[in-house]
């Protein structure tokens, strides 16, 4: 492994243990060794089911997500049209919020327009970068009442109100570190579904005239204002 890049993963293991935010630019499957995994698993794995398959990568992007070190998170593979959905468990939306569960779903089969852009298909770095969306999602849900958890529910028929909590997810993610991902995915859907705009599953037929999801220059442009990806530049 070259020096700078092992000096990189050691400033990233000793950063994990005081913030879990330290951006890193790409992450590969072999970027942290087994010892250092099981460390993760220890400090991050508690209260969550996953599938082994994305073990890392869900590991990786739980470490930019230290508050949510011990909230009930469930993993798992389905059938679903969007790539990866996350809402809170049903039985736990009547909890305080912080004895709530949530559910993650990542698709692993779609309409076959959407195909090109599920999950599997992604590179490691992209994985991370949804995943970490997801989780961005966990945390506007934990910021809810009951009240507003259901206000959302009935929110959601509204399109301009879909728009601000999906950039709203993309905006939390870039805050702790993970914008790098982000990008590698915003990049990726645009190119495979040529479109400007994605608006995601439900408008994949058709464009879009506003960003629902942040765009390759919008997420860039957050990185640069964005202090904590300063050393990396």
């Amino acid at each position: 492994m070259p020096v700078k890049n092992a000096l990189i993963i050691l400033w990233l293991l000793f950063q994990f243990s005081v913030s879990g935010q330290v951006p890193v630019k790409s992450f590969v499957p072999d970027s942290l060794t087994e010892d250092h995994f099981r460390e993760l698993r220890k400090e991050f794995g508690k209260n969550k089911q996953y599938p082994s398959a994305f073990e890392k990568q869900i590991l990786i992007a739980l470490s930019y997500y230290p508050e949510l070190r011990n909230t009930y998170i469930l993993f798992r593979i389905r059938h679903r049209h969007p790539v990866a959905l996350t809402r809170a468990a049903w039985g736990g939306v009547f909890v305080p919020a912080a004895k709530r569960h949530y559910v993650i779903t990542i698709s692993d089969s779609t309409e076959a327009m959407l195909s090109p852009i599920l999950f599997i298909k992604q590179s490691f770095n992209a994985q991370i970068g949804i995943i970490g969306h997801e989780l961005g999602h966990v945390v506007q849900y934990s910021r809810m009442t009951t009240l507003q958890l259901i206000q959302y529910a009935v929110s959601n028929i509204s399109a301009k109100y879909i728009d601000r909590f999906e950039y709203n997810a993309d905006a939390t993610s870039i805050a702790h570190g993970l914008g790098y991902q982000l990008l590698e995915w915003s990049r990726f859907v645009r190119k495979a579904m040529n479109t400007e705009n994605w608006g995601g599953p439900d408008l994949v037929h058709r464009q879009k005239g506003r960003e629902r999801y942040m765009n390759p220059a919008t997420i860039l442009k957050r990185i640069s204002e964005d202090a904590i990806y300063g050393s990396i530049h």
